[in-house]
């Protein structure tokens, strides 16, 4: 199978988007500002309107986009907090947000998700992390914390264009302690006992994690 022909066949499937989210596909695609691709977008959208949360984390905000995908399955009461650290990013994702009528249901938080993360009490139904790949797992006990049982954890771009398949000896040597983190993070996800994980290979990859609830064996131990 031809995953380029397969990406366009399914790419022929989705509705349009949104004026706006065509604006800043477009603004994204000319600015190299990353932003999840079109497949990851339907895919995150299908698990919001799947688990229909009230309080959704998002670590990463960029321009704004997949917190604007997400609000279009977010449940009328809900509401979701977005982090991000770069200031020249947070005036247009706020921009984004306020033509988006979304202002009243997106709160915006600035700076270092490690201490963002930290400050938050959660819990929150369903977190998305779209950050910088080699935070992850020092990230990792503080979205544990702030998971809800039963909450969702995604997590995007685990196959960081297909190079987590490589040997640490096959990767750039300035990317190895990046490829190293990511590795060990998704071997926690997939054997920590709190955590119950899915490899997905959409888009370059996607992590879907839900926080296990306690059960009574192991609540009277």
């Amino acid at each position: 199978m031809d995953p380029e022909r397969l990406q366009a066949y399914l790419h022929s499937l989705e509705l349009d988007t949104s004026p706006l989210l065509r604006e800043m596909e477009a603004h994204a695609a000319e600015q190299r500002i990353p932003i999840v691709r079109k497949e990851t977008a339907a895919f995150l959208k299908t698990l919001v309107a799947l688990k229909n949360p009230r309080e959704i984390l998002e670590i990463g905000t960029a321009i704004g986009y997949s917190a604007l995908r997400m609000c279009e399955a977010l449940r009328g009461d809900g509401h979701l907090t977005t982090i991000e650290k770069w200031e020249k990013r947070i005036p247009e994702a706020q921009e984004n947000f306020r033509r988006a009528g979304e202002l009243h249901r997106i709160t915006l938080l600035t700076g270092d998700a490690a201490e963002v993360l930290r400050a938050l009490a959660g819990p929150y139904d369903f977190i998305f992390l779209d950050a910088a790949k080699g935070q992850y797992l020092a990230l990792l006990p503080e979205l544990e914390r702030l998971t809800a049982p039963g909450g969702v954890l995604v997590t995007d771009n685990i196959f960081q264009d297909g190079t987590i398949l490589e040997s640490r000896y096959a990767v750039r040597r300035r990317d190895r302690t990046i490829h190293a983190r990511l590795r060990e993070y998704l071997y926690q996800l997939k054997h920590r006992r709190e955590w119950e994980t899915a490899l997905v290979p959409v888009g370059d990859g996607v992590a879907v994690s839900v926080r296990k609830r306690e059960t009574s064996e192991e609540t009277s131990i």
